[in-house]
């Protein structure tokens, strides 16, 4: 499948990230001696299940390199208007294609196995629309002070990722509702105003899962949708202030601890499960052996009365 990268926006002079980037490209700040949506690229291109690469927001003169083909388009003022472009040229490239990964430029840290780990994992049911969410636990064990905003859920706190696959042919559909959710999306709070008194009943007090708030907005557009459960903290890890630009800096230039490169982090994710199941594997064996013989017990005990 191809991926879409919005690198559109461009930090103004009252913007936190405005004295490190200086009027240009927000995904062209040095992190650790590349431009930002340099690491998101080399991530892509080390993906297996990544064909090409639509950029949106830079030109083919920004000095950026990428294994992969990558075509180029001007920014259109808004994030729908880029996702809309993004997908008619990714149909244009490819007119059977199913759908698009859509991926900011501002993750430098993902890896090629964490987006293979998001596709193929989205791939498992034939929804709408994916959206990857990430507990607390999981961003705070790998980058504690990022002070990201958790929403506090029916059974977990969460944060959005900001790497998430699409239907191409549901792009084009309710435009104004997608234009607004788009727009709330840094606060949970509007996201659920969108959708009616109830869920905000609901979201208040803490009666919602995550799956609820997704398959709620994919059914206003009329969508299938399934909130995906990442294990990458890098994926939620987006640079939106100047101490989480810093947090990236040292992160990288440092090296990725072991396991952050996506693949033993899916192998604990998965072993984790694993363990869980094999335990209540146990326990139910335990309680049906122990069930077995009070059964037995008592049947000697009345056995021993009748005599």
């Amino acid at each position: 499948m191809d991926a879409v990268v919005i690198a559109g926006g461009i930090p103004a002079p009252q913007d936190p990230l405005y004295p490190y980037s200086q009027g240009d490209s927000k995904a062209l700040i040095d992190v650790a001696g590349k431009p930002m949506v340099q690491w998101v690229l080399d991530a892509l291109a080390a993906a297996k299940t990544i064909d090409r690469i639509v950029l949106i927001g830079l030109t083919s003169k920004s000095g950026l390199t990428c294994r992969k083909p990558v075509f180029y388009l001007s920014n259109q003022g808004k994030m729908l208007a880029n996702i809309q472009v993004g997908t008619a040229k990714a149909l244009e490239l490819n007119p059977r294609a199913k759908y698009v990964l859509f991926v900011t430029s501002d993750i430098p840290a993902i890896t090629g196995a964490m987006v293979d780990w998001v596709v193929n994992t989205s791939l498992q049911t034939a929804d709408d629309v994916y959206y990857n969410v990430l507990t607390r636990e999981v961003m705070e064990e790998r980058f504690p002070t990022s002070r990201r905003t958790f929403v506090r859920l029916k059974d977990m706190a969460v944060c959005g990722g900001d790497m998430n696959m699409l239907r191409a042919s549901v792009v084009t559909q309710n435009p104004e509702f997608w234009d607004k959710l788009i727009e709330a999306r840094k606060s949970p709070a509007a996201q659920a105003s969108l959708l009616g008194f109830g869920i905000i009943f609901r979201f208040i007090f803490r009666q919602l899962t995550a799956d609820d708030i997704i398959r709620r907005v994919a059914n206003r557009l009329g969508l299938k949708g399934r909130a995906v459960l990442c294990p990458f903290a890098e994926v939620g890890m987006d640079v939106d202030k100047p101490h989480q630009l810093e947090i990236m800096r040292a992160y990288l230039a440092r090296g990725r601890k072991r396991g952050a490169s996506g693949k033993g982090t899916a192998r604990k994710a998965t072993t984790r499960r694993a363990s869980a199941r094999k335990t209540k594997r146990s326990a139910r064996r335990v309680t049906t052996r122990r069930v077995a013989s009070r059964s037995k017990t008592g049947s000697a005990r009345r056995s021993a009365r009748h005599r």
